[in-house]
Protein backbone atom coordinates (compact mmCIF):
# COMPACT_ATOMS: atom_id res chain seq x y z
CA UNK A 1 0.00 0.00 0.00
CA UNK A 2 1.29 3.46 -0.87
CA UNK A 3 -0.21 6.62 0.56
CA UNK A 4 -0.59 8.70 3.69
CA UNK A 5 -1.61 6.79 6.85
CA UNK A 6 -3.71 9.74 8.03
CA UNK A 7 -5.66 10.01 4.77
CA UNK A 8 -9.20 8.62 5.05
CA UNK A 9 -9.20 5.83 2.44
CA UNK A 10 -5.75 4.58 3.49
CA UNK A 11 -6.59 4.67 7.19
CA UNK A 12 -9.84 2.77 6.65
CA UNK A 13 -8.14 0.13 4.52
CA UNK A 14 -5.38 -0.34 7.11
CA UNK A 15 -8.01 -0.88 9.80
CA UNK A 16 -9.89 -3.41 7.69
CA UNK A 17 -6.72 -5.28 6.78
CA UNK A 18 -5.86 -5.55 10.46
CA UNK A 19 -9.32 -6.97 11.22
CA UNK A 20 -8.88 -9.54 8.45
CA UNK A 21 -5.39 -10.42 9.64
CA UNK A 22 -3.72 -9.40 6.38
CA UNK A 23 -0.02 -8.62 6.22
CA UNK A 24 0.38 -5.04 4.98
CA UNK A 25 3.43 -2.99 4.08
CA UNK A 26 2.76 0.75 3.96
CA UNK A 27 4.96 3.05 1.91
CA UNK A 28 4.24 6.44 3.46
CA UNK A 29 3.94 9.06 0.76
CA UNK A 30 5.34 11.79 3.00
CA UNK A 31 8.56 9.75 3.35
CA UNK A 32 9.01 8.85 -0.32
CA UNK A 33 12.48 10.42 -0.36
CA UNK A 34 13.57 7.73 2.14
CA UNK A 35 12.03 4.70 0.43
CA UNK A 36 15.24 3.28 -1.14
CA UNK A 37 13.09 1.82 -3.90
CA UNK A 38 14.65 -0.33 -6.63
CA UNK A 39 13.00 -1.57 -9.84
CA UNK A 40 14.81 -4.01 -12.09
CA UNK A 41 14.06 -6.03 -15.23
CA UNK A 42 15.45 -9.57 -15.29
CA UNK A 43 14.67 -12.03 -18.06
CA UNK A 44 11.41 -10.35 -18.96
CA UNK A 45 10.27 -10.06 -15.34
CA UNK A 46 10.07 -6.67 -13.68
CA UNK A 47 10.57 -6.70 -9.94
CA UNK A 48 10.57 -4.04 -7.25
CA UNK A 49 12.31 -4.00 -3.87
CA UNK A 50 12.30 -1.53 -1.02
CA UNK A 51 14.30 -1.28 2.20
CA UNK A 52 12.12 -1.38 5.33
CA UNK A 53 13.56 -1.51 8.85
CA UNK A 54 16.89 -2.79 7.60
CA UNK A 55 15.51 -5.57 5.41
CA UNK A 56 15.04 -5.74 1.65
CA UNK A 57 11.40 -6.44 0.83
CA UNK A 58 10.31 -7.92 -2.50
CA UNK A 59 7.24 -5.90 -3.46
CA UNK A 60 6.62 -8.21 -6.42
CA UNK A 61 5.79 -11.01 -3.98
CA UNK A 62 2.71 -9.11 -2.76
CA UNK A 63 -0.78 -10.08 -3.91
CA UNK A 64 -1.95 -6.51 -4.40
CA UNK A 65 -1.07 -2.82 -4.30
CA UNK A 66 -3.35 0.02 -3.27
CA UNK A 67 -2.00 3.21 -4.82
CA UNK A 68 -3.36 6.34 -3.16
CA UNK A 69 -0.86 9.07 -3.97
CA UNK A 70 -2.26 12.54 -3.43
CA UNK A 71 0.58 14.90 -4.32
CA UNK A 72 3.95 14.79 -6.10
CA UNK A 73 5.22 17.49 -3.75
CA UNK A 74 6.82 17.23 -0.33
CA UNK A 75 4.11 18.27 2.12
CA UNK A 76 5.08 20.22 5.23
CA UNK A 77 8.82 19.79 4.75
CA UNK A 78 11.39 22.61 4.61
CA UNK A 79 12.69 23.47 1.15
CA UNK A 80 15.40 20.98 0.17
CA UNK A 81 15.88 20.66 -3.61
CA UNK A 82 17.73 17.33 -3.38
CA UNK A 83 15.15 15.78 -1.07
CA UNK A 84 12.30 17.07 -3.20
CA UNK A 85 13.92 15.56 -6.29
CA UNK A 86 14.28 12.20 -4.53
CA UNK A 87 10.65 12.39 -3.39
CA UNK A 88 9.29 13.05 -6.87
CA UNK A 89 11.58 10.43 -8.43
CA UNK A 90 10.48 7.77 -5.94
CA UNK A 91 6.79 8.42 -6.56
CA UNK A 92 7.37 8.34 -10.32
CA UNK A 93 9.32 5.09 -10.12
CA UNK A 94 6.63 3.41 -8.03
CA UNK A 95 3.89 4.60 -10.40
CA UNK A 96 5.83 3.30 -13.40
CA UNK A 97 6.27 -0.10 -11.76
CA UNK A 98 2.60 -0.18 -10.75
CA UNK A 99 1.59 0.03 -14.41
CA UNK A 100 3.28 -3.31 -15.16
CA UNK A 101 3.46 -5.01 -11.74
CA UNK A 102 2.41 -8.70 -11.83
CA UNK A 103 -0.18 -8.33 -9.07
CA UNK A 104 -3.57 -6.75 -8.42
CA UNK A 105 -3.33 -2.95 -8.45
CA UNK A 106 -6.01 -0.45 -7.46
CA UNK A 107 -5.49 1.38 -9.67
CA UNK A 108 -2.78 1.35 -12.32
CA UNK A 109 -1.78 4.92 -13.24
CA UNK A 110 -2.18 4.60 -17.02
CA UNK A 111 -5.90 3.64 -16.98
CA UNK A 112 -6.55 6.30 -14.33
CA UNK A 113 -5.61 8.94 -16.88
CA UNK A 114 -8.98 8.51 -18.63
CA UNK A 115 -10.34 10.89 -15.99
CA UNK A 116 -7.91 13.57 -17.17
CA UNK A 117 -10.29 14.43 -20.01
CA UNK A 118 -13.96 14.52 -19.05
CA UNK A 119 -15.17 14.57 -22.69
CA UNK A 120 -13.04 11.52 -23.51
CA UNK A 121 -14.27 9.65 -20.47
CA UNK A 122 -17.87 10.60 -21.32
CA UNK A 123 -17.44 8.93 -24.70
CA UNK A 124 -16.30 5.73 -22.96
CA UNK A 125 -19.24 5.94 -20.54
CA UNK A 126 -21.69 6.33 -23.42
CA UNK A 127 -20.14 3.37 -25.22
CA UNK A 128 -20.74 1.27 -22.09
CA UNK A 129 -24.48 1.90 -22.36
CA UNK A 130 -25.11 4.71 -19.88
CA UNK A 131 -26.87 7.93 -20.78
CA UNK A 132 -24.69 11.04 -20.66
CA UNK A 133 -26.21 14.55 -20.34
CA UNK A 134 -26.14 16.69 -23.47
CA UNK A 135 -22.77 18.43 -23.37
CA UNK A 136 -20.75 21.11 -25.10
CA UNK A 137 -17.15 22.17 -24.54
CA UNK A 138 -16.57 25.71 -25.73
CA UNK A 139 -14.87 29.04 -25.18
CA UNK A 140 -17.61 30.93 -27.06
CA UNK A 141 -20.09 32.77 -24.78
CA UNK A 142 -22.67 32.97 -27.58
CA UNK A 143 -22.61 29.18 -27.98
CA UNK A 144 -23.12 28.78 -24.24
CA UNK A 145 -26.13 31.10 -24.23
CA UNK A 146 -27.67 29.25 -27.18
CA UNK A 147 -27.13 25.95 -25.35
CA UNK A 148 -28.83 27.43 -22.28
CA UNK A 149 -31.82 28.62 -24.29
CA UNK A 150 -32.17 25.12 -25.70
CA UNK A 151 -32.07 23.33 -22.32
CA UNK A 152 -33.23 26.16 -20.00
CA UNK A 153 -31.02 25.04 -17.09
CA UNK A 154 -27.37 24.06 -17.51
CA UNK A 155 -24.34 23.49 -15.29
CA UNK A 156 -20.63 23.92 -15.91
CA UNK A 157 -17.52 22.09 -14.74
CA UNK A 158 -13.85 21.53 -15.52
CA UNK A 159 -12.95 19.33 -18.47
CA UNK A 160 -9.79 18.05 -16.74
CA UNK A 161 -9.20 15.66 -13.87
CA UNK A 162 -8.71 18.56 -11.47
CA UNK A 163 -11.65 18.77 -9.08
CA UNK A 164 -14.04 21.64 -9.66
CA UNK A 165 -17.33 22.60 -8.05
CA UNK A 166 -20.35 22.05 -10.31
CA UNK A 167 -22.44 25.22 -10.55
CA UNK A 168 -25.59 26.11 -12.41
CA UNK A 169 -25.10 28.87 -14.94
CA UNK A 170 -27.39 31.54 -13.58
CA UNK A 171 -27.41 35.05 -12.08
CA UNK A 172 -23.98 36.66 -11.60
CA UNK A 173 -22.26 33.72 -13.30
CA UNK A 174 -23.91 34.67 -16.58
CA UNK A 175 -22.44 38.16 -16.19
CA UNK A 176 -18.98 36.56 -15.95
CA UNK A 177 -19.53 34.30 -18.96
CA UNK A 178 -17.05 36.22 -21.10
CA UNK A 179 -14.29 34.64 -19.01
CA UNK A 180 -14.73 31.31 -20.86
CA UNK A 181 -12.87 32.90 -23.80
CA UNK A 182 -9.67 32.23 -21.85
CA UNK A 183 -10.52 28.67 -20.82
CA UNK A 184 -12.63 26.10 -22.71
CA UNK A 185 -15.27 24.86 -20.27
CA UNK A 186 -17.72 21.97 -20.21
CA UNK A 187 -21.43 22.78 -20.02
CA UNK A 188 -24.16 20.18 -19.53
CA UNK A 189 -27.92 20.05 -19.36
CA UNK A 190 -28.98 20.07 -15.72
CA UNK A 191 -30.59 16.76 -14.81
CA UNK A 192 -32.89 16.31 -11.83
CA UNK A 193 -33.59 13.14 -9.91
CA UNK A 194 -31.77 11.01 -7.34
CA UNK A 195 -27.98 10.96 -7.16
CA UNK A 196 -26.51 7.50 -6.67
CA UNK A 197 -22.84 6.87 -5.91
CA UNK A 198 -21.58 3.43 -6.86
CA UNK A 199 -18.28 1.88 -5.82
CA UNK A 200 -17.10 -1.09 -7.84
CA UNK A 201 -14.35 -3.28 -6.37
CA UNK A 202 -13.55 -6.14 -8.69
CA UNK A 203 -17.06 -7.52 -9.19
CA UNK A 204 -18.39 -6.26 -5.86
CA UNK A 205 -20.80 -3.34 -6.12
CA UNK A 206 -21.73 -0.97 -3.29
CA UNK A 207 -24.28 1.78 -3.96
CA UNK A 208 -25.87 4.57 -1.96
CA UNK A 209 -28.45 7.21 -2.71
CA UNK A 210 -27.35 10.76 -1.95
CA UNK A 211 -29.95 13.34 -0.93
CA UNK A 212 -28.80 16.94 -1.09
CA UNK A 213 -30.26 20.41 -1.62
CA UNK A 214 -27.18 21.49 -3.55
CA UNK A 215 -26.23 20.60 -7.11
CA UNK A 216 -22.76 19.38 -6.11
CA UNK A 217 -23.39 17.34 -2.95
CA UNK A 218 -19.67 16.97 -2.29
CA UNK A 219 -19.66 20.54 -0.99
CA UNK A 220 -22.92 20.54 0.99
CA UNK A 221 -22.49 21.40 4.66
CA UNK A 222 -24.48 22.17 7.80
CA UNK A 223 -28.23 21.98 7.35
CA UNK A 224 -27.70 21.27 3.65
CA UNK A 225 -25.29 18.38 4.29
CA UNK A 226 -25.87 15.39 2.03
CA UNK A 227 -27.72 12.39 3.45
CA UNK A 228 -26.62 8.96 2.25
CA UNK A 229 -28.54 5.67 2.28
CA UNK A 230 -27.29 2.28 1.09
CA UNK A 231 -29.38 0.88 -1.77
CA UNK A 232 -29.53 -2.12 -4.09
CA UNK A 233 -29.20 -1.39 -7.78
CA UNK A 234 -31.32 -3.03 -10.47
CA UNK A 235 -29.41 -6.02 -11.85
CA UNK A 236 -28.96 -4.44 -15.28
CA UNK A 237 -27.52 -1.22 -13.82
CA UNK A 238 -25.31 -3.18 -11.46
CA UNK A 239 -23.81 -5.21 -14.31
CA UNK A 240 -23.40 -2.09 -16.43
CA UNK A 241 -21.34 -0.51 -13.63
CA UNK A 242 -19.11 -3.59 -13.41
CA UNK A 243 -18.69 -3.64 -17.18
CA UNK A 244 -17.86 0.08 -17.24
CA UNK A 245 -15.19 -0.27 -14.56
CA UNK A 246 -13.78 -3.28 -16.43
CA UNK A 247 -13.69 -1.39 -19.74
CA UNK A 248 -11.85 1.48 -18.05
CA UNK A 249 -9.46 -1.03 -16.43
CA UNK A 250 -10.31 0.32 -12.99
CA UNK A 251 -10.80 -2.49 -10.45
CA UNK A 252 -11.65 0.26 -7.94
CA UNK A 253 -14.04 2.85 -9.34
CA UNK A 254 -16.36 5.51 -7.93
CA UNK A 255 -19.20 5.96 -10.42
CA UNK A 256 -21.53 8.96 -10.22
CA UNK A 257 -25.05 8.13 -11.43
CA UNK A 258 -28.41 9.85 -11.45
CA UNK A 259 -31.83 8.20 -11.71
CA UNK A 260 -34.29 10.70 -13.22
CA UNK A 261 -38.06 10.96 -12.77
CA UNK A 262 -38.59 8.57 -15.70
CA UNK A 263 -36.34 5.92 -14.08
CA UNK A 264 -33.65 6.47 -16.71
CA UNK A 265 -30.08 6.10 -15.49
CA UNK A 266 -27.43 8.65 -16.35
CA UNK A 267 -23.70 8.65 -15.62
CA UNK A 268 -21.68 11.81 -15.02
CA UNK A 269 -18.17 10.45 -14.52
CA UNK A 270 -15.98 7.73 -13.05
CA UNK A 271 -13.55 8.59 -10.27
CA UNK A 272 -10.39 6.42 -10.56
CA UNK A 273 -9.21 7.16 -7.01
CA UNK A 274 -12.37 7.57 -4.96
CA UNK A 275 -12.38 8.77 -1.37
CA UNK A 276 -14.67 5.86 -0.56
CA UNK A 277 -14.47 6.43 3.20
CA UNK A 278 -16.80 9.42 2.79
CA UNK A 279 -19.48 6.98 1.64
CA UNK A 280 -18.64 3.97 3.79
CA UNK A 281 -18.65 5.78 7.14
CA UNK A 282 -22.23 7.18 6.96
CA UNK A 283 -23.75 4.08 5.31
CA UNK A 284 -21.84 1.09 6.64
CA UNK A 285 -21.18 -0.18 3.11
CA UNK A 286 -18.22 -2.62 3.33
CA UNK A 287 -16.16 -1.00 0.59
CA UNK A 288 -12.86 -1.26 2.47
CA UNK A 289 -13.50 -4.96 3.17
CA UNK A 290 -14.11 -5.62 -0.51
CA UNK A 291 -10.93 -3.74 -1.41
CA UNK A 292 -8.82 -5.48 1.23
CA UNK A 293 -9.95 -8.95 0.19
CA UNK A 294 -9.56 -8.16 -3.50
CA UNK A 295 -6.01 -6.95 -2.96
CA UNK A 296 -5.35 -10.10 -0.95
CA UNK A 297 -6.07 -12.12 -4.08
CA UNK A 298 -9.68 -13.01 -3.69
CA UNK A 299 -13.10 -11.41 -3.99
CA UNK A 300 -15.27 -10.53 -1.02
CA UNK A 301 -18.04 -12.93 -0.12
Amino acid sequence: MAGSPTEGPVELLLDEAAILGLDVLLLEEERAADWQLEVEADGGAIRAHVMQQGRRVDLSAATGLYLRLTSPEVIGAPADPLREARHVAALGLLASWADVAPLRVANRPAPMSSNGSKPYQAALIRAAGFGVPETIVTSDPAEVLAFRRQHRRIVYKSISGIRSIVHELTGPRIDDLDRVRALPTQFQRLLTGVNVRVHVVGRDVHACEVSSRTIDYRYSEGEQAAQMTAVDLPDAVRERCVDLAHELELPLAGIDLLRDEDAQWWCFEVNPSPAYNCFEEPTGLPIARSLATWLAGRDAA
